[in-house]
């Protein structure tokens, strides 16, 4: 369920990318003149940023884990879909998404080291690029991270965040492909349902805390453990 919800999280949110990493994305110093150099830029780009996020996503999913162990793993589900549709209804995350960075002397240097990489035109200088921009400060990056802590384990929540990074691939990919010829309409029709998906996601979390015996989606528990069907027959 939660590669399913990060998958889906990463697809359908991903225009929320096009305001805040798409400038990023444009800008990566990639040879456009030669198709195969092209694709391999930006495969490195956008790899560099899963990675970043696979690391937050282990911080997070460790945190997780020593909430679980305190108030079980219910509570710990329930309260991270909970944290998202607060942000969500407090304007976090609403309108445009935008969101004030918690650490802006930090984030400043980041943005200054990303412009000296932007003058380099090699691979480990993508690399970095995009393992910076996976640090800069995004509401629906920080909702990502508060599901990939609802795994409640290291593995689980590095596993969460890359495959969310995997499903904002294309549409960044595409950007960087076809650069600025996306059209700002699309983009704003696009953007306004990103707090949609966001708020399923989290309504998932809570149902699954919930252990209402629906499969997969909220399934039983028992002693603070999830039982599958399987086990219940038995």
């Amino acid at each position: 369920m939660f590669a399913v919800a990060a998958l889906l999280l990463g697809l359908l949110g991903s225009v929320h990318c096009i305001g805040m990493c798409g400038p990023i994305a444009l800008a990566i110093p990639l040879q456009r003149d030669r198709t195969k150099s092209l694709l391999a830029g930006i495969s490195i780009y956008n790899f560099g940023r899963a990675l970043t996020y696979a690391v937050l996503g282990a911080l997070s999913g460790l945190a997780g884990s020593a909430v679980q162990w305190a108030t079980g793993q219910q509570t710990l589900s329930i309260a991270a879909g909970t944290l998202i549709l607060l942000t969500l209804f407090t304007g976090a995350l609403g309108k445009k998404m935008k969101i004030t960075s918690p650490f802006p002397k930090l984030f400043s240097k980041i943005r200054n080291a990303l412009g000296k990489l932007f003058k380099r035109h090699r691979p480990d200088a993508l690399l970095l690029i995009g393992m910076l921009n996976g640090l800069l400060p995004c509401g629906l990056v920080y909702a990502a991270l508060a599901g990939a802590g609802a795994t409640g384990n290291f593995w689980s929540g590095a596993l969460f965040m890359f495959v969310f990074g995997m499903g904002t691939v294309p549409v960044l990919f595409s950007l960087s492909f076809a650069g600025s010829r996306i059209s700002f309409s699309m983009r704003e029709k696009m953007r306004k349902a990103v707090p949609v998906f966001v708020g399923a996601m989290a309504l998932l979390l809570v149902l699954r805390g919930l252990g209402l015996g629906i499969p997969y989606v909220s399934p039983s528990y028992s002693n603070g453990k999830i039982m599958c069907s399987h086990c219940q027959r038995k």
